[in-house]
């Protein structure tokens, strides 16, 4: 009987079963402090697929070989420029998506090769490489944000020039996705078909990529660089593809999310996002090394659910000034700090 228990540990992960088991104890707890059950599920299933696609990638940069994208702001970035300009030309409802999702990819791609190839450079260290990039690319882009010719008074500052902390995407094309097919079970309960299919879709996409003759070659050289130059891979051209993969998907992310969110948020908000995907798929069984589309799924939802219940929960139980978000705080970045510490195991 143990022996069968420690292998079901063994193939679930101690890591899942911990923050699975925290989840499941939080989930328990809202009926009995009286909180609405399912209303939070749904908010779950909404956080979960908004941040899917952020989460997703970190797939093409951890199997190409370069590991954890902390340098995903860049990504973000790209989608937020695509964004602002989709509703600087005033281009509404999916048409409006669409183009924001055109005009962010050419800028992904681009950013990515260069960032692809400064990281071929650095072999060894990217992770301290790519936090510094995310980080540097932020605080530049607050520049730009602030000296950018925007005219829209929409999104533009009252007074003064360049773009609002935070803009709204209503009467463009907020929730485009969320309401395309929506399934309404009860007036708590909403399934946001048109975001889950979208999700999903990309997912497969990138599924089938690492099925592919290139995918597999990004793999091989990702896992094993040495064997992989024997047999005639260029590893370079792999890490870099995989970067350009990670960006593009970060652009197209941070636009989902936007979406979903009912707004953008510019200047420092992007800083600290690359953490929080990364800890999702590592929850979800991810290496440094090795990472699939069941690690983004299982990661993203143990992450978000318990973000999505945590602070509720914690306004309840203390309701007293500022201790539940800090509370929440704690739970958020705890959960990362565990999942960073477990980025070497292999479940």
């Amino acid at each position: 009987m143990r022996g069968k228990a420690n292998k079901c540990i063994k193939m679930i992960g101690p890591s899942r079963l911990i923050i699975g088991g925290f989840t499941l104890f939080l989930f328990l707890m809202l009926p009995v402090l009286g909180l609405q059950t399912d209303m939070l599920l749904s908010q779950s299933i909404t956080r979960i697929f908004m941040n899917m696609i952020l989460v997703l990638a970190m797939v093409p940069s951890i199997n190409s070989g370069i590991g954890m994208n902390y340098g995903l702001p860049l990504g973000i970035v790209c989608g937020l420029l695509g964004g602002a300009l989709s509703l600087e030309f005033g281009i509404n409802g999916a048409a409006g998506f669409l183009a924001a999702v055109i005009i962010s990819l050419p800028l992904a791609a681009l950013m990515g090769y260069g960032y692809g190839a400064l990281l071929n450079k650095v072999k060894g260290s990217e992770g301290m490489i790519a936090t510094y990039v995310g980080f540097s690319v932020v605080a530049f882009m607050d520049i730009v944000w602030l000296m950018a010719p925007f005219h829209n008074s929409a999104i533009t500052w009252p007074m003064g020039s360049g773009l609002r902390n935070i803009v709204s995407v209503e009467g463009a094309y907020e929730k485009i996705l969320d309401n395309f097919l929506l399934i309404r079970l009860t007036d708590n309960i909403e399934i946001p078909t048109g975001l889950i299919l979208f999700s999903l879709f990309l997912c497969l996409i990138v599924w089938i990529f690492f099925r592919s003759r290139l995918g597999i070659r990004m793999r091989v050289g990702g896992e094993n660089p040495s064997y992989a130059k024997a047999i005639g891979i260029n590893v370079n051209k792999t890490r870099v593809l995989g970067m350009v993969l990670s960006t593009c998907l970060g652009a197209v992310g941070i636009i989902v999310y936007a979406q979903s969110y009912g707004f953008y948020q510019f200047y420092n908000a992007p800083l600290m996002m690359a953490f929080s995907c990364a800890a999702a798929v590592l929850i979800g069984g991810a290496t440094v090394k090795k990472a699939s589309i069941s690690n983004v799924i299982v990661g993203t939802v143990l992450f978000q659910t318990l973000l999505t219940i945590a602070l509720p929960i914690a306004n309840e139980i203390m309701p007293e000034g500022n201790l539940s978000e800090i509370m929440r705080i704690i739970i958020s970045n705890g959960v990362i700090l565990y999942a960073l510490t477990k980025a070497g195991d292999r479940k």
